[in-house]
């Protein structure tokens, strides 16, 4: 009889807890493609619906907390809010201290994810691609310069006014978001970042690196990067980037 391994076979290496804005389809699927066997991933999701606007960034914080707490229960080893745009509107400290009181692990916030990912790599001047408004990509652009970064480009999809488009975002082609990438690109950017939890873009990272020659982060890479970190993982993964395999 074969001997049963010393381990969990799911969850052997940890588990991360994944809150998610309820519309987005695209960070779950990823999240699992990046992590190796034995490293498993648990989501809940908060709610939102209405328009684009500051209130609805507020309404998806003010259920973190139910979330985190359901996460908190499958004693995760690190949590993650998996929304790029929440923390231009919310404050990111509350939504840390909620998460970590909710659950007792480590918290990670996909923007502070990026720019801990930039900074590794040593990019400061960053070419910004996304799928939202010239709402939000003004709120983020400010972000990036608030926190050091020179903004070279940016260029949105425009998509994200409604709940119905905010879904649309999971269903974005990949051909779409690479054009954009493509063009958002400039020679003195030193590195490219697709923003969006929801924006598929995984396969693309690796496929951009080699034709721009620089690396490519996206929301998803980053806040899973920063996870491994938070619970105190140094593995890399191949595959999906020069911030994953290298750092």
């Amino acid at each position: 009889m074969a001997s049963l391994p010393p381990a969990s076979p799911y969850a052997g290496l940890g588990k991360i807890g994944l809150i998610c804005p309820s519309t987005n389809t695209s960070i779950e699927p990823e999240f699992h493609r990046m992590a190796p066997t034995g490293l498993s991933i648990h989501v809940a999701r908060a709610f939102q619906d209405g328009p684009q606007a500051p209130a609805l960034y507020r309404q998806i914080a003010e259920n973190v907390e139910g979330a985190a707490r359901d996460l908190g229960s499958a004693g995760v080893d690190a949590i993650a809010f998996g929304c790029t745009s929440c923390t231009y509107f919310f404050p990111g400290e509350v939504l840390i201290e909620t998460m970590t009181r909710m659950t007792g692990a480590p918290a990670v916030l996909t923007s502070d994810a990026v720019v801990a990912g930039l900074r590794a790599l040593g990019a400061r001047r960053i070419a910004l691609a996304t799928p939202r408004t010239d709402f939000v990509n003004r709120r983020e652009t400010e972000w990036f310069t608030g926190h050091g970064f020179e903004v070279v480009s940016v260029e949105g999809l425009q998509l994200g006014k409604t709940a119905s488009e905010r879904a649309g975002i999971g269903r974005v082609a990949l051909e779409t978001t690479y054009e954009l990438a493509r063009r958002v690109d400039r020679p003195d950017a030193d590195a490219v970042f697709i923003s969006c939890t929801n924006l598929p873009s995984l396969d693309l990272i690796e496929r951009l690196e080699d034709e721009l020659d620089k690396p490519v982060l996206t929301s998803n890479q980053a806040t899973f990067w920063r996870c491994l970190r938070a619970m105190g993982s140094t593995m890399t993964v191949e595959g999906h980037g020069r911030l994953l395999a290298r750092h």
